[in-house]
């Protein structure tokens, strides 16, 4: 395992160096911790080094740290955001009465000092001089003993103790499954600098963005504990719990009480773990020789659940590496400990009570985080949509793919969720950031469905296989970098030759929404003259198909004109005309079909679905 982690890091280093020559430049943390948990009171401390490269030109005189665990106290942001926004999270809120009305009421208003989670941070030093640290809430402010000059290293170091909270959201203790300790965002963690500046948010239950790097972390517990996360466990024979090698049998000293286990996580951006008394834990085989781990609740039904699961997720898995890139670590792990689901390095803590469907549908959700988040690492709080849409759009694909019947749009229930957005007028421009929109709903639709939308639509605007080839070559291009909005876009337009920056504008940053119709059909001597009108302010080709009394169809495709492209025929198997392009600036255009109009049975805009034409009743003609 060690030398899989050596070459790893080494593959890792040549392809960031390469990154390098081109102008681009991250920064680098490598982490060293030491922590030990008491399963009593669930308060742990730890000892934290952290080597931090700084690859940028700036000379940094100020860094910034992370205490997510600040988050889950009563008066946080976070707190007080659960009180104030219209709809708050299920999980985040009780239901109380007052006054014989039921009102909802933040959980973490009343948690008491015992409950509340906490990060305190002591004994801060960089390279053996201590520096000046100031706590604000969920953001450790540390103004250096000596600026960090451009290329060049320094180390952290610091003493931690935290408590783990009772579960409100991701992280904490006991949780409505009874998972023991769910271990997410629970360490000091520096935030990322990049050319935009720090990123230092609060933490008020939305998303995170990280600094790659390596961890090496040891963790002291009782040890009838079994525990899953990030990395690679480096002492699996002196542990057992399912890791050890087969046939070696753990023996452990009798008066030992704990255990401490030994994780590497190689070029991660996070690290996270759970434990249980209770788990079962299953290693089954996956593409490419990877280590599927799955920790689940050691109860009848559960293990039954899971257990249909499991060669489900190989099969998706082997499609996500088919269709994105090959995953580049050895493991991962599918672990119950979380509220809903939530993807990790190497890792997802999810719900594990439900349906095996159910439980399938989470995992491969979280999975499919491992390339758009844990390998394609955009930021997800300002730009959630490229790892939650992303994410969207292969999992729609490999759930259809395990279907004894495929669905011909996988994606419809995306375009009608999206559509309803748009009709309650609560839609914000993607472009917010993730926690700044005024409710959850429109926040979900934005980042899930109309992220997953801007690639499934993209098969309509450049084709489906131009779209496959900027999925490959994103996924090369920019695997363990921070992919910003423009680089999907920059590679869709490399790989089809198409000018593109109109539909990243409209879609992404304003509210824009596409809307044509056809507005007139009318005899002309032995032809027919077809007029259509763009209603909506954001521009598309114009797909169209003609469908005859006779039953024979053909196809017009009208270019826009900004794209400078021709997409290829998407349906070869009928005659397809291309007619001169349309410009944005002319609301309607006007073309002939070489049939006189009593021989049409119908015309369609778009019979393909996958334009988000937002008033889907005027884009067919049809003789009834």
């Amino acid at each position: 395992m060690r030398k899989l982690f050596l070459f790893i890091l080494l593959s890792v280093s040549v392809s960031n160096l390469s990154a390098q020559k081109q102008g681009y430049w991250q920064q680098h943390a490598d982490y060293k911790m030491d922590v030990t948990m008491d399963v009593k009171s669930y308060q742990y401390k730890g000892k934290q080094e952290l080597v931090y490269t700084n690859n940028s030109s700036d000379t940094l005189k100020k860094v910034y740290y992370h205490l997510y665990n600040n988050a889950f106290q009563p008066g946080s942001e976070m707190d007080i955001r659960i009180q104030t926004i219209k709809d708050p999270d299920a999980r985040m809120v009780s239901k109380i009465k007052v006054d014989d009305k039921e009102i909802k009421e933040s959980r973490i208003k009343n948690l008491k000092p015992n409950e509340i989670g906490y990060l305190k941070i002591s004994n801060f030093k960089q390279d053996g001089i201590a520096a000046t640290i100031k706590e604000v809430s969920t953001i450790l402010e540390v103004t250096l003993a000596k600026p960090i000059l451009p290329n060049s290293k320094t180390t952290f170091t610091l003493d931690f103790d935290g408590q783990v909270p009772v579960q409100i959201r991701r992280s904490g203790r006991n949780n409505s499954e009874g998972i023991e300790l769910s271990m997410a965002q629970w360490y000091p963690k520096i935030a990322e600098f990049d050319f935009e500046g720090w990123h230092a948010d609060p933490y008020i239950a939305r998303e995170f963005h990280g600094v790659w790097g390596n961890f090496d972390v040891n963790i002291t517990i009782d040890k009838e504990y079994t525990l899953g996360g990030s990395g690679y466990l480096q002492n699996p024979n002196e542990i057992g719990h399912g890791y050890q090698d087969a046939g070696v049998n753990v023996v452990y000293p009798k008066k030992a009480k704990t255990l401490t286990w030994h994780f590497v996580a190689p070029m991660v951006h996070d690290f996270t773990w759970a434990a249980d008394k209770n788990y079962q834990h299953d290693v089954v085989k996956g593409p490419n020789n990877v280590d599927l781990h799955f920790l689940f609740k050691n109860t009848p039904s559960v293990v039954e659940n899971w257990r249909k699961v499991e060669p489900l997720l190989v099969k998706v898995m082997d499609y996500y590496n088919k269709e994105v890139g090959s995953y580049p670590y050895k493991q991962y792990s599918f672990i119950q400990g979380g509220d809903g689901g939530m993807e990790y390095a190497m890792c997802t803590l999810m719900l594990g009570n439900g349906t095996p469907d159910g439980i399938l549908g989470t995992a491969a959700h979280e999975l499919g985080h491992s390339w758009f988040q844990h390998i394609l690492a955009s930021n997800e709080s300002k730009h959630p949509w490229m790892d939650e849409g992303f994410t969207t759009y292969i999992e729609d694909l490999a759930l259809n793919e395990l279907k004894d019947k495929k669905e011909e749009n996988p994606f419809r229930g995306n375009y009608g969720a999206y559509y309803k957005l748009v009709e309650s007028g609560k839609e914000q421009p993607q472009t917010t950031h993730g926690d700044r929109y005024d409710e959850n709903r429109p926040y979900s639709i934005s980042s899930y469905v109309k992220g997953s939308i801007f690639l499934s639509q993209l098969i309509y605007v450049i084709g489906q296989d131009n779209l496959d080839k900027t999925v490959k070559k994103y996924y090369q291009d920019f695997k363990f970098k921070h992919p910003s909005p423009n680089d999907i876009k920059r590679t869709a337009e490399r790989v089809s030759g198409a000018n593109l920056d109109w539909y990243l504008v409209d879609w992404t940053e304003t509210l824009n929404t596409i809307d044509y119709g056809i507005k007139d059909v009318k005899e002309n001597a032995d032809k027919t003259s077809v007029t259509l009108e763009r209603i909506g302010r954001m521009p598309m080709p114009i797909d169209l198909q003609v469908e005859y009394t006779d039953g024979s169809r053909e196809t017009f495709y009208i270019p826009l004109r900004m794209m400078s492209f021709e997409k290829p025929n998407p349906t070869p198997a009928i005659t397809r005309t291309v007619l001169s392009d349309w410009a944005w600036a002319f609301p309607a255009y006007e073309f002939s079909i070489s049939k006189p109009k009593s021989a049409i049975k119908k015309i369609t805009i778009d019979p393909s679905g996958l334009m988000a034409d937002v008033k889907q009743n005027n884009n067919v003609y049809e003789v009834k």
